[in-house]
């Protein structure tokens, strides 16, 4: 339980701070098709023993670089490009897995995630690779909120906006390696994206968003880590349905939705008047 709750915390934190610029820049869908492609380089790594986490970690960069050099080209649209990979990938997996003798619970626990087994390797190689992807976060803190919010004259100012891009997706593939061993493969795109989804619903502002993000991810691992030790249930499909229930929260209690159903009863009011 202890290396559960460290390696849920990094998880969570981790998994919040991409997943901000992930959702302003429109790329869950990207974001998916990496993790998807890290089946076939866990399935790699099982047939020729070598450990599952370090193919991976190079299935995923590789599958990041190729949806990027693709979709640049303006000649596939980049859904396309993540559907080709995703699909390939994930067909390359289950070819890889059919070379296995026998059922592989080890396939089990990357596929949907079991955080009650990391051992202590997973602890320390998680906690590397976030500081790894943290400190070229915040060294390229600026240039990547300015590809964020307008790329277009980031190109015109002279940034490099093509190398911060496959940066970028670099650092995506290093945080859905570290996290599949904690809520899976299936799960971990979802992970990425709510935590920053809920938090963009209360503020517009990018710090705060950056932190309340940080702050449901966290709470999200460590509640469903509980709720999972305690009932016995699946621990990564519990991490995902307490960050979920926490984006509805933050729906419902949008101010944004809150003006919204204002004007609209002011409305209604000033017809019946």
């Amino acid at each position: 339980m202890q290396r559960a709750f460290v390696v849920s915390t990094i998880t969570g934190v981790l998994c919040a701070v991409i997943g901000v610029y992930v959702v302003l820049r429109g790329m869950a869908f990207i974001g998916a098709g990496i993790a998807h492609a890290s089946f076939g380089g866990v399935a790699l790594g099982l047939l020729i023993g070598i450990n599952p986490f370090f193919t991976a970690i190079v299935f995923c960069i590789f599958t990041a670089w190729g949806i990027g050099l693709i979709s640049e080209k303006k000649r596939v649209k980049e859904d396309t490009a993540v559907g080709i990979f995703f699909a390939s990938t994930m067909a390359l997996g289950v070819l890889l897995i059919g070379f296995l003798k026998g059922y592989n619970m080890v396939v089990f626990g990357y596929i949907f995630g079991n955080i009650l087994a990391v051992s202590s390797f997973d602890v320390w190689t998680s906690i590397s690779l976030a500081l790894i992807v943290i400190f070229i976060i915040l060294f390229y803190f600026k240039e990547f909120l300015f590809i964020t919010f307008d790329i277009e004259m980031a190109t015109v100012t002279g940034l490099p906006v093509r190398a911060l891009n496959f940066l970028m997706l670099t650092l995506i593939a290093l945080t859905i390696v570290i996290s599949i061993k904690s809520v899976g493969i299936v799960l971990v795109s979802a992970l990425i994206v709510t935590p920053a989804a809920a938090a963009y619903q209360l503020t517009d502002n990018f710090k705060s968003m950056m932190l309340l993000s940080i702050l449901i991810g966290i709470f999200s691992s460590w509640i469903g880590l509980i709720f999972s030790a305690l009932f016995d249930i699946a621990s990564g499909a519990t991490i995902v349905l307490t960050a979920t229930a926490f984006f509805f929260i933050c729906f419902f209690c949008s101010p944004q939705r809150r003006k919204l159903l204002k004007r609209m009863k002011n409305q209604r009011n000033m017809i019946n008047n």
